[in-house]
């Protein structure tokens, strides 16, 4: 009988001692996102243990002070309130549901005086939007989960909103959420002390395709609509960049060298329904996230989705989703 021999432990990778860890301190937020806080903190636990040094510490906090409940309904213990932090410290704010109203005025003003230090500030998942309602992302570029693209445009124009996974504009990080904690985390980590340690940590996470902020967050449209034609891709991807000010199915078809009727059919065959009723559906969606996002008007929403009458707009609404723009709200407040 032959032994089989024991997989080898995982190897180390050598770093210089720190004079002290790198602090994050993570401020959780009501209903926060919890893949996306577990990503980031256990990027930094493995480097720790991939490196055989304390490289990086950190501590969890949030408004109450004592515990706080994730998106799933699971509660987090906090080592404490919104106090006082380390002017080395980075402060990751990490989002989830409902972020408007988890941003309070408390929060927001914390989070101003924190940032007075000259402290490195970030947001996970939609807490891009905590940051900008406290005035820290003006002129900055960042991004936030594609959900909330909509809303954040409308709210905050003077940011520049990108689709990347992430992005770090001097002291500001924000990310999209979900996976593409790790994807930061690992981009930190590189920073500091290495591609090597990085990819170390990356193969512990069983992550083998690590992005850059210079991946979207998002899938491609042939893949999200699981058809792989680039005339009806040009097509949805033109539908997409001219929600508010609509273009006529004649001069889509024109610019990709068809007519109107091939167009119709392309449509048909791939998507079924016509090119009038996916730019219809593609306009009543970024209503349906302006409303439930923002404080908008019920008119500005429409005029931003391209209904230049509020009594237009309400009737197509109803028809999609079997309710009015304006009970819509209510229920959602």
């Amino acid at each position: 009988m032959i032994d089989k021999a024991l997989p080898e432990p995982p190897r180390a990778i050598r770093v210089a001692m720190p004079d002290k860890p790198r602090h994050y301190v993570f401020v959780l937020l009501d209903r926060f996102t919890l893949m996306c806080f577990a990503s980031a903190l256990d990027a930094l636990r493995l480097a720790n243990r991939m490196s055989e040094v304390k490289l990086y510490s950190w501590s969890l906090i949030g408004e109450g002070g004592e515990t706080v409940s994730c998106s799933a309904g699971t509660t987090v213990q906090l080592d404490g309130g919104l106090g006082e932090v380390g002017r080395d410290d980075t402060v990751l704010v990490v989002g989830g549901t409902e972020i408007a109203q988890a941003t309070t005025p408390r929060l927001r003003n914390w989070l101003r005086r924190e940032a007075r230090k000259g402290i490195t500030l970030g947001g996970l998942c939609t807490a891009a939007w905590s940051l900008a309602a406290s005035g820290l992302l003006d002129g900055k570029r960042a991004t936030i989960h594609w959900e909330n693209h909509d809303g954040f445009s409308e709210e905050y124009p003077e940011i520049e909103l990108t689709k990347a996974i992430f992005t770090v504009d001097g002291k500001r990080i924000t990310t999209a959420g979900g996976t593409a904690s790790i994807d930061l985390m690992l981009h930190l980590i590189a920073r500091d002390y290495g591609e090597d340690l990085a990819a170390l940590v990356a193969d512990q996470l069983i992550y083998s395709a690590i992005r850059t902020d210079q991946d979207t967050q998002r899938l491609s449209i042939p893949t999200r609509i699981g058809v792989r034609h680039p005339r009806l891709s040009k097509v949805i991807r033109e539908m997409e960049q001219a929600i508010e000010d609509p273009v006529s199915p004649a001069t889509l078809a024109a610019e990709v060298g068809m007519s109107t009727r091939q167009l119709e059919r392309l449509f048909r065959r791939y998507l079924d329904r016509s090119p009038k009723r996916y730019y219809m559906e593609l306009r009543l969606a970024k209503a349906r996230n302006l409303l439930m996002q923002t404080d908008m008007s019920i008119i500005n929403v429409a005029l931003a989705c391209g209904f230049t009458s509020p009594s237009h707009f309400s009737k197509c609404y109803r028809a999609h989703y079997g309710s009015t723009p304006y009970r819509e709200r209510g229920t959602h407040a």
